[in-house]
């Protein structure tokens, strides 16, 4: 396969997966894989056993979640839209509403299915503001008490999305504390809780039998089925970006341009300002690994190597699952990468490749 390509290992991507099915099995909650985060569908077979199903965050999300993965299909959207919602309810076995005038609009044309209210707690896990959803003037959710004790007749359940690649057991554990405290006279009168994604709960040495009976006790206390909307924690670790040294510079330091780019590949590490991740990254041999777009500051970062670098070098780009392959896009119409699968056998297999026509397409 030529690079760039991204390249999904399905054992890294199953270790995830078998922790999530633990934190089912011994908490009682369900998870639902949120499509925000990663929506490669050519790898749901392989996810599907080990989650209840997708959460959305706009109809073609939800259209995907149904039709691609099945098993609950959850729609969420900060704003539907009239001529959206219909369409969305006819994928999904629950609608949740970001806030009280979009549930008064579009409840009575719901039918059967159940309805969620988004809550704005008030505590997040989030250091960034712009990933903050408790940031000043959030639209994220509704925050005011007798708001929502006003329509506690018309949900049957709430979601409360506040944690942010959150690693740290014992500050999820006390923003729960808050939520109950704030808002536990309410959670009794639902039927269902998901407390949303950002919880790293996957990571190497979490503590996933503390979290386990942190989310059982939560849920027996109100009485409601609790569920998870894992995004990076289900694929955290599971998918390279190969790409090949296309050129070499010295500009008073070692460059290296690759056939990527940051802006157009992995776009969440501009928005985030991090830097990428290469291993084994030791060696004499220091590099800024540098994409090709026109972008000054395309720019992976620096690493270091055991060899001078030259032409054709390949580097595999770290963690280029979540957040990434969902935000790919065709900026100075770089090649697209492609898509392909290392099977636990460890066979490599190319899943889609994209052409001049897709990018031709993508526009008008």
């Amino acid at each position: 396969m030529n690079t760039p390509y991204y390249l999904i290992d399905k054992a890294r991507l199953l270790q995830n997966l078998e922790r999530i099915a633990y934190v089912r099995k011994y908490s009682g909650s369900k998870a639902l894989l949120a499509l925000k985060c990663f929506a490669t569908w050519s790898v749901f077979e392989f996810m599907r056993p080990y989650m209840d199903g997708t959460t959305s965050s706009s109809l073609n999300e939800v259209k995907l979640g149904r039709t691609r993965f099945g098993g609950e299909t959850h729609a969420y959207s900060v704003a539907w839209a009239d001529h959206e919602i219909e369409e969305a309810l006819g994928h999904a076995d629950k609608v949740i509403f970001n806030s009280i005038s979009q549930l008064n609009r579009f409840r009575d044309r719901t039918g059967g299915i159940d309805c969620g209210l988004r809550i704005n707690p008030g505590v997040s896990s989030s250091t960034f503001d712009l990933a903050d959803p408790v940031r000043p003037f959030s639209r994220l959710g509704e925050g005011d008490i007798g708001r929502i004790e006003a329509v506690l007749d018309r949900i049957n359940g709430f979601m409360i999305h506040n944690n942010c690649e959150n690693e740290d057991f014992d500050q999820f554990s006390r923003m729960l504390d808050e939520i109950e405290e704030r808002f536990g006279e309410h959670l009794g009168y639902v039927d269902w809780v998901s407390l949303g994604g950002g919880i790293h709960f996957t990571a190497n040495g979490y503590p996933r039998d503390a979290l386990c009976d942190r989310l059982r006790a939560f849920s027996e206390r109100f009485g409601v089925q609790v569920y998870l909307e894992p995004g990076e924690a289900t694929v955290t670790g599971s998918t390279t970006l190969e790409v090949s040294v296309v050129d070499t510079l010295f500009n008073g330091r070692h460059l290296a341009v690759v056939d990527a780019s940051i802006e157009a590949h992995m776009l969440d590490l501009i928005i985030y300002r991090e830097e990428a991740d290469v291993l084994p990254n030791t060696g004499p041999h220091e590099y800024m690994i540098c994409g090709k777009s026109c972008l000054a500051g395309d720019v992976f970062g620096t690493f270091r190597f055991e060899a001078p670098l030259k032409i054709g070098d390949r580097i595999s780009i770290q963690d280029a699952a979540g957040y990434t392959m969902v935000k790919k896009n065709w900026f100075n119409g770089l090649a697209m990468p492609s898509i392909g699968v290392r099977e636990i056998d460890g066979s490599t297999k190319t899943i889609r490749e994209f052409d001049y026509t897709d990018y031709e397409t993508s526009l008008s």
